[in-house]
C-alpha cells in the first residue's frame, strides 16, 4: 500500500509543523494529566514506567529518562504512589534499590484516557506506506535524540556550550 502523493515542503515548513504538533501535544498532555489527577511530569514518568513493562525501572533509571535529579524523582514517585499509579518493589538483586511497577488499575485508567487519540493516530499512520512509516520512525527517533542532547546541554548550563 502506498500513501497518497504528498505536497512538497521546505525545512522551514516542516519545522513550523513540528512546532505546532509539539504545542498541541503539550496542551493535550496537560489536559490528560489534569483528568488523571496528575501533573505533566508525573504523567510522563508514569509513561516511562509503562514503556519499561516487566523490566521494572529503578528510581535512577527514571531520573535519567526524565532528565531530573534523583531527589526530584523521589517526589514524583511519592506522588504517583499516593495517587495509586505505581508501587515500589525491592530489587531482588540489590536490597538497597527499589524497582517501580505500574498498578494494573492505573494502567487501565490511563489507556482508557488515551484510547481515542491513539485510535486516531493509528488511522493517520495507516494512510502512509511502510516506506513512509520507516522515514517517520527514523525522524522521530533522531529528533528525540537531538532533544535529549539539547536537554543535557541546557542542564550543564555551560555558557560556552551552544544549545
Amino acid at each position: 500500500m502506498h500513501g497518497p502523493p504528498r505536497p512538497p515542503a521546505t525545512p522551514a515548513e516542516a519545522l513550523a509543523g513540528m512546532d505546532h504538533l509539539i504545542a498541541a501535544h503539550l496542551i493535550g498532555q496537560q489536559e490528560l494529566a489534569r483528568r488523571l489527577g496528575l501533573n505533566v511530569t508525573d504523567l510522563t514518568c508514569f509513561a516511562f514506567v509503562l514503556e519499561a513493562g516487566d523490566d521494572l525501572l529503578t528510581a535512577g533509571d527514571l531520573a535519567a529518562r526524565a532528565h531530573v535529579t534523583t531527589g526530584a524523582v523521589t517526589g514524583i514517585l511519592n506522588r504517583l504512589e499516593r495517587a495509586g499509579y505505581v508501587s515500589r518493589r525491592p530489587d531482588p538483586a540489590d536490597r538497597r534499590r527499589v524497582r517501580v511497577a505500574a498498578v494494573p488499575d492505573a494502567v487501565t485508567r490511563v489507556q482508557a484516557v488515551y484510547a481515542g487519540h491513539h485510535k486516531r493516530l493509528n488511522a493517520l499512520f495507516a494512510d502512509y506506506s511502510p516506506e513512509e512509516l520507516a522515514v517517520l520512525t527514523d525522524w522521530f527517533t533522531r529528533a528525540t535524540a537531538l532533544a535529549h542532547e539539547y536537554l543535557e546541554k541546557m542542564n550543564r548550563n555551560d555558557p560556552e556550550d551552544e544549545c
